[in-house]
């Protein structure tokens, strides 16, 4: 088992050579991000490649042994990381946080080793059957987000080498040393350049991206750079699994009683202090229930504790970098101007430190307000009265994305009809942003393409092959 002190020296560099990292709630450093170069990605996908055919060799039964062993090595090390990942990324270690998202890490290994992907038979003729199989890429490329650095990693790099592939991690330059702290625990067990981290700018994002030796471009951040993503492999014709923005819509059907909807909606618009891709970004309300649904709401912003990460009492952290602050205090400035009614929150909370922003619920704003259109990443809802269903459906597809959605209603037909008309890769009854590994997760429109999790997942990472005869 490492510690902390130990996994952090492993992966930092020197004072002087590496870049300084902070915790988003103290300023503090925490430690130096290794400067990679180009020149060092290129080596590193080299020797993934070299590394590839032998992994791939190993069959299925050895590697999913090895991820299994993997996974108890991450949980032997949770602690040590999930501190590392607490003062890096600012979440704080409990609630749906840091110790959660390590703790997904071994969840989401064990899940990807245990599933079963099927040679399927696709024409049944005895005297010419043909059959569909999958078989590894080669080298992929990862590139992550600095919100749920590890676990959306992981999302990444399991379900990669369980098929064969070799995996070449860039994470964000916000959150390096986590990531290069996970994989470290990860080769403890791996076979030598199976799993290769790289830790640089966005010069080494594009070239990992267009690099001719790269099969496949996993990728979870903006739709912008996406699409830079996407003319990138144009040229060395990457296969592309495209995690994009998103700006959830959740609708509230008449006949719904606030108190009991009350924590899944705070969960679904706050986990992570509203960092997260599929958490509900605008939240559409019936007039019949809308000043109760933002009662109960303000309710439980005004017991949910927020502050240092490492005080074990917290379950709300700061903004994770000063840009991102800047976009929410922005955004909620925008909307008070408006007219839009700030129910809780609505200034930084600078008490707790420089990038703490406090839940903000803003109520009596309308389509086309920036706080609405806009994805806020952030620790403020828009909350949006509306009269007709219609109208509520046509507000959550108006907007290039098409993330996740929720509808909430003590009638499963009547959200389930609603639900179906959504344009969304997801859409939750009563929940919002709840995952699982074996079911499909994926955004459409400008929220990307590409399936996650599950046998969709395994398939995705994988070059499909008919024999016939």
């Amino acid at each position: 088992m490492s510690n902390q002190a130990d996994l952090l020296t492993r992966v930092s560099a020197q004072e002087g050579v590496g870049r300084e990292i902070h915790d988003p709630a103290t300023g503090a450093v925490i430690g130096f991000a290794p400067v990679h170069t180009v020149a060092d990605l290129d080596s590193a996908v080299a020797a993934a490649r070299a590394a590839q055919p032998a992994w791939a060799a190993l069959g299925h039964a050895k590697r999913i042994e090895l991820l299994n062993a993997v996974a108890d090595k991450i949980d032997a090390n949770a602690e040590e990381l999930a501190q590392l990942l607490s003062r890096e990324q600012g979440k704080p270690l409990n609630g749906p946080n840091a110790r959660f998202e390590v703790g997904a890490c071994s969840v989401w290994l064990r899940a990807t080793a245990a599933t079963v992907l099927e040679t399927e038979t696709v024409v049944a003729d005895e005297a010419n059957p043909s059959q569909l199989f999958y078989k590894a890429l080669g080298v992929v490329g990862a590139i992550g987000p600095w919100n749920w650095p590890l676990m959306i990693s992981i999302w990444q790099i399991a379900p990669s080498l369980r098929m064969g592939n070799t995996v070449v991690v860039k994470p964000s330059e916000f959150t390096p040393l986590s990531v290069l702290a996970l994989l470290e625990v990860m080769n403890e067990v791996l076979p030598a350049d199976v799993l290769v981290g790289v830790s640089g700018d966005r010069e080494v994002g594009a070239r990992l991206a267009s690099h001719p030796d790269i099969d496949k471009i996993m990728f979870t951040g903006s739709t912008a750079t996406g699409r830079a993503i996407i003319r990138s492999s144009a040229d060395n014709l990457a296969r592309l699994t495209l995690e994009l923005g998103g700006n959830d819509a959740g609708i509230v059907l008449p006949g719904t009683d606030p108190a009991a909807i009350a924590e899944n909606l705070f969960w679904g618009a706050f986990i992570n202090t509203g960092q997260t891709c599929a958490a509900l970004k605008r939240l559409y309300v019936h007039d019949s229930i809308y000043e109760q649904v933002i009662e109960e709401l303000a309710g439980i912003a005004a017991k949910m504790p927020m502050g240092n990460g490492l005080d074990e009492n917290n379950v709300l952290g700061p903004l994770q970098n000063k840009k991102q602050f800047d976009i929410v205090s922005d955004l909620v400035e925008d909307a008070r101007k408006r007219g839009g009614r700030i129910v809780t929150g609505g200034s930084p909370a600078t008490e707790l430190g420089e990038l703490f922003y406090p839940i903000t619920l803003v109520a009596d704003l309308k389509d086309g307000d920036p706080l609405v259109d806009e994805e806020q990443f952030g620790p403020a809802l828009p909350i949006i009265k509306y009269t007709d269903v219609e109208d509520a459906i046509a507000s959550a597809n108006r907007l290039e994305a098409g993330l996740g959605a929720s509808v909430w209603s003590a009638d499963p037909a009547a959200a389930r009809e609603v639900a179906v008309r959504i344009e969304s890769g997801t859409v939750w009854i009563n929940q919002h942003g709840t995952i699982h590994p074996m079911a499909p997760f994926g955004g459409v429109k400008g929220s990307g393409y590409g399936l996650e999790f599950g046998v969709e997942g395994l398939k995705s990472v994988s070059i499909p092959q008919v024999i016939t005869g």
